[in-house]
């Protein structure tokens, strides 16, 4: 059977997650749907990475066997087609080997979280960021992000249902932009690792926030972090800000 590697864009509010689910729209289940279209029958798609409820993706990477040899294009069509009007499209197709595997072949995936302050209330951006309505120390978030980087017991920054093997995880970059908007200012976390925990995108920024705030100071972040406690964390962010933004491989499959 042939198989083909997706990259898939999504808003991820109106979905329970990536994951299928039972009795909730899921972004799987709305791919695996538009497969059966396709070629009717039962499809398992799998995923580099499997998004929360209301966190979007710009390229997540996801493969399917399929019974029919498909032009990639006419693949990537026919599956935008069935997709409609669900917030969900395939950007990229490609032929890929049978040991092409979305999650297990993937040697980096970066996650992108966009924050942004401003005292009113958000408009044409809502549900798409985390808004804050009061300033932050971007330089005093950076200082503490320092701390973060490199291999670490992410102990601190794991959800207590995460179902990883190891705490210990190498945070290869995080890197804050803050960018002036005509009525504010976003500040943009750019994060890259081999992988990551369950929540750790999401309790790192929401800890970093606590920095900017003037709430922890960066040593805090520090000292959390060598706690290796989940009760050591900050606040977890809200989901709607965080987006899965690139996925790397060995050799790029949609080069």
């Amino acid at each position: 059977m042939p198989r083909f590697a997706f990259r898939i864009e999504y808003d991820g509010g109106p979905f329970a997650g990536w994951q299928r689910q039972a009795v909730a729209p899921s972004v799987q289940g709305a791919v695996e749907a538009a497969l059966a279209r396709l070629e009717p029958g039962e499809h398992t798609i799998a995923a580099a990475g499997r998004t929360d409820a209301g966190v979007h993706a710009t390229a997540q990477v996801a493969h399917a066997d399929l019974a029919k040899d498909w032009d990639p294009f006419r693949l990537s069509e026919a599956l935008n087609h069935h997709l409609r009007p669900q917030p969900v499209a395939i950007v990229a197709c490609a032929r890929v080997s049978d040991d092409f595997h979305a999650r297990f072949s993937a040697i980096e995936r970066r996650y992108l979280f966009r924050l942004i302050t401003r005292r009113a209330p958000m408009v044409h951006e809502r549900g798409k960021v985390w808004h804050v309505q009061n300033p932050l120390d971007v330089d005093a978030m950076r200082e503490a992000a320092a701390h973060l980087i490199g291999l670490h017991d992410f102990t601190t920054f794991r959800a207590t249902m995460c179902q990883a093997k190891s705490p210990v995880k190498t945070l290869d970059e995080i890197r804050i932009e803050e960018i002036t908007l005509p009525n504010g200012r976003e500040i943009r976390f750019h994060l890259r690792a081999r992988s990551f925990l369950h929540n750790q995108v999401r309790s790192i920024v929401g800890t970093l926030e606590r920095v900017g705030a003037g709430a922890w100071t960066p040593e805090e972040v520090r000292q959390a972090l060598a706690a290796r406690d989940r009760a050591a964390c900050g606040p977890v962010c809200p989901p709607q800000g965080l987006y899965l933004c690139g996925v790397g491989y060995p050799e790029d499959p949609f080069a």
